[in-house]
């Protein structure tokens, strides 16, 4: 069994990461860390895993105990903890955050994007899981980089549920906001922007055109759904087959032949992907649920891959039927 630890298990992602680790049958979880909820039942803030746990959140940190440990803290958080603690050197680690995802000289983190790293990711001590966005941008355009296909600027609007602002209510996260609305936040600025650009030009190094990147606050609970368009006159039957090449060994990523929409991957860990070609323009599809494929779900992948355990254990997750 490998032995789990969850430091910051009060938010979305971890709520969801618990769901999975519970019913994983090669995990056991050790301990959740949350300091404000020290004491307390997991299930007096994650109601909906009455029934499967009686395990109660602490403000203690036995690392001696565990194989892993998670991080769903804050960014910036994992940083300071690192830092801050002496580790034990057999600890493997997941970062859910955005603080080791691009690779520099001072840590050793690998990119923990299964469709893109996982043979490194088998053989890493120290994991950052991708953002939410970034995941669904880059599925949706790794077979182009690889056959260097990318000449141009890409254009990129994708939708968020309100899961994706976080546990902690705000101004427009709150529903009645939300319900009925849309808007624009961080267009050509967005924080996952630079670890989409180091993925494609770790495929195609000549790649330094612009990503332009307008994401939006959905009315929805969960998941994602973005469009891509790209420039490129090779044929659609041809670039499907280019697609279906690169994602043939993944257990995760599909491209559909007809339209997709966000309630086929919702409380899964899949990526839809659709293709259509428009003149000389390629539209790109891509959907996940952004708590699973896009965060939590992801991990468990890079789990699994990490102590050499068959990618698709405790993920064979279903959509709701409506």
């Amino acid at each position: 069994m490998i032995r789990v630890g969850i430091i910051g298990g009060a938010g979305y992602t971890a709520g969801e990461l618990i769901r999975l680790l519970l019913n994983h049958p090669e995990a056991e979880m050790v301990f959740v860390n949350s300091v404000s909820n020290a004491g307390n039942r997991i299930t007096d803030v994650h109601e909906g895993l009455y029934g499967e746990t009686d395990l109660t959140f602490t403000d203690e940190l036995p690392l001696e105990e565990i194989d892993l440990l998670f991080f769903c803290t804050a960014h910036g958080d994992t940083r300071k903890f690192m830092e801050s603690h002496l580790l034990p050197d057999t600890l493997r680690i997941i970062d859910l955050s955005m603080d080791y995802r691009i690779a520099a000289p001072d840590h050793d983190f690998v990119y923990g994007l299964p469709e893109l790293n996982r043979r490194a990711t088998c053989k890493a001590m120290h994991v950052a899981n991708p953002g939410c966005f970034a995941t669904c941008i880059q599925l949706g355009l790794l077979p182009l980089a690889k056959n260097l296909l990318l000449t141009g600027d890409i254009s990129v609007n994708a939708v968020t549920g309100s899961t994706g602002a976080g546990v902690k209510p705000g101004s427009t996260s709150h529903f009645s906001w939300r319900d009925n609305n849309m808007s624009v936040y961080k267009a050509f600025d967005h924080q996952h922007v630079p670890e989409i650009r180091q993925s494609l030009r770790q495929l195609q190094n000549s790649f330094h055109s612009d990503i332009d990147f307008i994401p939006y606050r959905g009315n929805f609970p969960r998941g994602i759904f973005a469009t891509l368009v790209v420039k490129t006159k090779v044929a659609l039957d041809e670039l499907v087959r280019l697609y279906g090449e690169y994602y043939e060994k993944d257990s995760f990523t599909f491209v559909v032949d007809k339209n997709i929409d966000l309630k086929q991957v919702v409380n899964t860990n899949k990526c839809l992907l659709h293709l259509e070609k428009h003149g000389d323009k390629l539209l790109i599809i891509s959907c996940i649920d952004n708590l699973l494929k896009g965060a939590s779900g992801q991990a468990v992948h890079n789990m699994n891959l990490m102590f050499n355990l068959e990618e698709t254990v405790g993920l064979r997750l279903k959509p709701s039927a409506f």
